[in-house]
């Protein structure tokens, strides 16, 4: 029998670091993740994805920011509306284009999402999601004084952060649940488009991103998945990562990963948020998975990855 599952997909997976941001190569990566979600497809699960646009939100922001004195710069709410649009392209298209070499009956839709937020949102005050390219220190030093928000990325460079609020509502979660068992569903892309309800009930966007791993937590809660799986570039979950005590993670309990969360082993805006998605979504007695991209099937099967369990 096959399971209901959430796949979130990370925004480098799209556009790997230091890789040149042309669509060409941002389409051949997407190609190749999503060959591996028509195997899960194939396999008999039904499939809702959501996925990450750090990389791609930071340069649409940064084009923006090049562009000021030709055309007024748009802002981070509707640049995330932009990068939904043109990843949920790229994704549609090349899982349908798998579906019609294999031969599966299935269909594609990608929605463009909307995710309510809290304006009071202490993330507000305290920026800290990543987004664009990475540079080194003396060029976020430099940005810095132009009044970017700048951190260290996972050993990995420096990048802008911005307010990453929770998600607190989904939009499209009822047309989701009548699809889902004919059609792979796009949804949420980028953690949703940034929202909040004046106190007349009025929708108005915000300058945000919202992490996609706290995002698709909130997606596989409202349409009841019975796997929420985080696909990364490693294989697995590690602690003392980079240290000669380094220790793979293939299945721990809850209270072992809040642990490991509370000795600090994972860094914010990489691991720490897929670790909390994962302990929150395992206290629903459901399976919680991260894992490497290639290993997605396996990981299914309880053959890969790092598994939070009860």
């Amino acid at each position: 029998m096959g399971k209901s599952v959430v796949i979130a997909l990370g925004g480098n997976a799209i556009l790997q670091p230091k890789q040149e941001a042309t669509y060409e190569n941002q389409f051949k990566n997407v190609v190749s993740a999503t060959r591996h979600m028509i195997e899960m497809k194939e396999a008999g699960h039904k499939i809702v994805i959501t996925h990450g646009n750090g990389p791609q939100v930071g340069n649409i922001i940064a084009q923006n920011e090049a562009a000021k004195n030709v055309v007024e710069p748009l802002p981070i709410h509707v640049c995330n509306a932009e990068s939904q649009g043109f990843i949920g392209y790229m994704m549609e298209t090349a899982l349908k284009n798998h579906i019609k070499e294999r031969d599966i009956n299935s269909n594609v839709v990608t929605l463009l999402t909307m995710v309510e937020v809290d304006k009071e949102d202490q993330a507000f005050k305290n920026p800290t999601k990543p987004i664009g390219v990475f540079f080194s220190e003396e060029e976020a030093k430099r940005l810095g004084k132009q009044g970017y928000t700048m951190l260290e990325d996972a050993g990995r460079g420096y990048r802008r952060v911005v307010p990453s609020p929770e998600p607190q509502v989904i939009h499209g979660i009822d047309e989701i649940k009548r699809l889902i068992d004919d059609t792979i569903v796009i949804s949420s892309g980028g953690g949703g488009i940034p929202v909040y309800r004046e106190d007349n009930g009025q929708l108005q966007g915000i300058e945000a991103v919202i992490d996609k791993d706290r995002s698709g937590l909130k997606l596989a809660q409202q349409v009841n998945a019975e796997v929420f799986m985080m696909l990364t570039d490693v294989p697995n979950v590690y602690i003392n990562f980079g240290k000669e005590n380094e220790q793979k993670l293939s299945q721990i309990t809850i209270k072992e990963a809040e642990q490991y969360v509370a000795e600090g082993q994972f860094p914010p805006g990489s691991m720490l948020p897929k670790m909390q998605a994962a302990i929150e979504f395992a206290k629903l007695g459901k399976e919680a998975i991260i894992c490497s991209l290639d290993q997605a099937v396996a990981a299914l099967e309880g053959k890969a990855g790092t598994r939070i369990i009860q």
